[in-house]
């Protein structure tokens, strides 16, 4: 596999006007939505109603289908098992849903999980649909991040699929040797193989360094495209804008 398959699995290519909008303009509201959901009272249940609503209707102007996003959507499992137990393990006022009792902070702050967590990935999915990952350390470099952080993360995008990769024959190579790593008396070996990839990623992150460098490298990602432009700025905001304002008004009316 290759970095240009990474960017395959969540990039969305298409002309629409979300797509055409600056790599750095998408970011800042992105950031901007994810924060101003997560600042939300979990109680304003109508609030994450009208996120969703905002969130529709980008996905329509971009061409991003439910088809698309739900099998992108598993990454959140973890969240939602976490949720699901809340109400049992929570203590306080309880309350009796068929039968069962279950915790009334527990099933708050389960809402408060699925709710934030959904529109979070929804948000990030939506961002990456609409945005290559080629366009990421341009816009990172503009938005004034610091280069060593730009130059990681364009790093870890581009070789996250090696290292896959790398992982992937090491596990062949094992199980050719007759190992079977769903024993426990292979979690050592597996160990060990863990450590072996560590070793051989930043083996390689210093080769890639050290070539970067002979090839004037800086430190910092230039930036070459003009600037985004005023009416870009105010198209990107606008669902933020109005997201404000729905968190706005839930703390007033709470």
């Amino acid at each position: 596999m290759t970095g240009a398959s990474a960017a395959t699995r969540l990039h969305l290519p298409g002309s629409s006007p979300v797509h055409r909008l600056p790599a750095e303009v998408k970011i800042v509201a992105a950031v901007t939505f994810v924060f101003v959901v997560v600042a939300t009272p979990r109680e304003a249940m109508w609030a994450f109603g009208a996120y969703l609503a905002l969130l529709a209707a980008v996905w329509t102007v971009a061409g991003i289908r439910l088809s698309w996003l739900a099998p992108r959507m598993l990454i959140e499992l973890p969240f939602v098992v976490l949720a699901v137990l809340l109400p049992f393990a929570e203590g306080g006022e309880r309350v009796v849903v068929a039968g069962i009792s279950l915790s009334v902070p527990g099933l708050y702050a389960a809402w408060g999980i699925l709710a934030k967590g959904t529109l979070g990935v929804l948000v990030s999915l939506t961002l990456a649909a609409t945005t290559a990952v080629r366009e990421l350390p341009e816009a990172l470099a503009r938005l004034h991040v610091p280069g060593s952080i730009t130059t990681i993360v364009v790093l870890m995008i581009r070789y996250a699929d090696l290292l896959a990769a790398e992982a992937h024959r090491m596990r062949i190579a094992r199980l050719s040797r007759g190992d079977d790593p769903r024993t426990l008396r292979q979690v050592g070996a597996t160990a060990r193989g863990i450590g072996g990839l560590f070793l051989r990623a930043y083996e390689r992150g210093e080769r890639v360094h050290l070539a970067m460098l002979s090839r004037g490298f800086s430190g910092t990602v230039p930036a070459f495209g003009p600037p985004a432009r005023s009416t870009d700025w105010i198209s990107a905001l606008a669902p933020s804008a109005c997201a404000v304002l729905v968190c706005t008004t839930a703390w007033v009316t709470a």
